[in-house]
């Protein structure tokens, strides 16, 4: 591939999908910065980076990493030699999101067993509850489906990749 990036054209999309995360429930700041290292030509970004390339304040930039930290959606390193730190987003950042989000599916499930088992047959909450329930073992079963299948496309897609920078 030798198309030439156009940083212009780059930071506006990315603007746009920030705020298309932002539509969808996530906290705004947390979108932007998400989008901002996601779109970055290496996938890391200090914070005085992510300060000046969104015209935000650092205290806004620190709240919305601490946000993508605790989603896993990226990660905190250290630059070598430094004591800046570096806000990274892996290339598997929504799939290691995913399985997190799988754990605790499992412990929603442990938890609302308990209920169910304290709210008494036949009751209207019995009735919810084990819905609810059946809703989330449902769709952790299928995150393990999704796993697997997700591994092998990874791999198509990675050799799609390699296939494209391999040729001439």
């Amino acid at each position: 591939m030798s198309a030439e990036r156009d940083d212009d054209a780059v930071r506006r999309y990315t603007e746009q999908f920030g705020n298309l995360l932002a539509e969808t429930g996530w906290p705004r700041m947390a979108a932007r910065v998400f989008a901002a290292i996601l779109s970055s030509e290496t996938g890391r970004m200090t914070a005085a980076e992510l300060s000046d390339q969104l015209q935000a304040s650092p205290a806004a930039v620190s709240g919305a990493v601490n946000y993508l930290l605790q989603l896993r959606l990226a990660t905190r390193e250290r630059e070598p030699g430094s004591r800046r730190d570096v806000y990274v987003v892996q290339d598997d950042a929504w799939y290691q999101t995913m399985m997190t989000e799988n754990a605790s599916l499992i412990r929603w499930s442990d938890s609302l067993r308990k209920v169910l088992d304290a709210s008494g047959d036949g009751t209207d909450a019995h009735h919810r509850i084990r819905i609810s329930l059946g809703f989330i073992d449902f769709i952790g079963e299928e995150v393990k489906g999704l796993s697997e299948r997700w591994i092998k496309r990874k791999a198509e897609i990675d050799a799609e990749i390699a296939a494209d920078y391999n040729t001439p």
